[in-house]
C-alpha cells in the first residue's frame, strides 16, 4: 500500500479514540458537536459496511466514558479501556487488529496526544493509517494543526469523514449507499 491509496472497505479497520465525557467538556462545543457528528457517521458506516469497529477509553475512572451521544453508534465496536496514550501500547488493543485489515482509520481526541502516538506506533508496525481530519480534535486547535502537520510528515494519510465512507462504499448503489448519503448531508 502507497500514500495515495484509498480507504479500502475490505483492508480497514475504524478506531474512535478517547471521546468522553471529561475531555469532551473542555473542548469547544462547536467544534466537539462537528467530531461527534463526524464520529456517529463513521460508526454507522462501519457497521453497515461491516468494516470491523474498536472503541477506546483512556483511563474511564477519571476520564467517564464514551460520550453518550456516541452510544447508539456503539453496538456493534469492541471497546478497549487503556492508560498508555498510544493504544498500540495496549494488548488488548492488539488483539483486536485483524492481520488481513492492515489500514487503520483514526478518529478522535486528543489528535496531539492519543491519536498521534496510536498513529506513529501503527505505521512504524506496518499498518497503513489514515487520520480523520475533521473527525479529531484538541482542546487546542494550534496543537490539532500541529499533530496533523507532524503526521502528514511522517507519512500518514490525512482524510476526511465523507472521504472515507465513500471510498469504502466504492459505488453508488445499494442501501448502504442510501443511508450513508443520508447521513451525511
Amino acid at each position: 500500500m502507497t500514500a495515495t491509496d484509498l480507504a479500502a472497505r475490505a483492508l480497514s479497520q475504524l478506531v474512535i479514540i478517547d471521546v468522553q465525557e471529561k475531555l469532551a467538556a473542555a473542548m469547544d462545543q462547536d467544534a466537539m458537536a462537528a467530531l461527534t457528528r463526524d464520529c456517529n457517521i463513521l460508526l454507522q458506516a462501519s457497521r453497515l459496511l461491516e468494516v470491523p469497529a474498536i472503541v477506546t477509553e483512556q483511563y474511564p475512572k477519571g476520564l467517564g466514558n464514551t460520550i453518550p451521544s456516541l452510544q447508539d453508534s456503539l453496538e456493534h465496536a469492541c471497546r478497549i479501556e487503556k492508560t498508555a496514550f498510544s493504544c498500540h501500547a495496549v494488548p488488548a488493543f492488539r488483539a483486536q487488529l485483524h492481520a488481513d485489515r492492515p489500514q487503520l482509520v483514526l478518529a478522535g481526541m486528543e489528535a496531539h496526544i492519543c491519536v498521534l502516538q496510536t498513529a506513529l506506533q501503527l505505521q512504524q508496525h506496518g499498518c497503513q493509517v489514515i487520520v480523520v481530519e475533521d473527525a479529531v480534535l484538541s482542546r487546542n486547535p494550534a496543537n490539532k494543526a500541529n499533530a496533523l502537520l507532524r503526521l502528514r510528515q511522517a507519512g500518514v494519510i490525512i482524510s476526511n469523514t465523507e472521504s472515507v465512507v465513500f471510498e469504502w462504499l466504492g459505488v453508488a448503489e445499494g442501501e448502504a449507499f442510501k443511508a450513508i448519503s443520508r447521513m451525511v448531508k
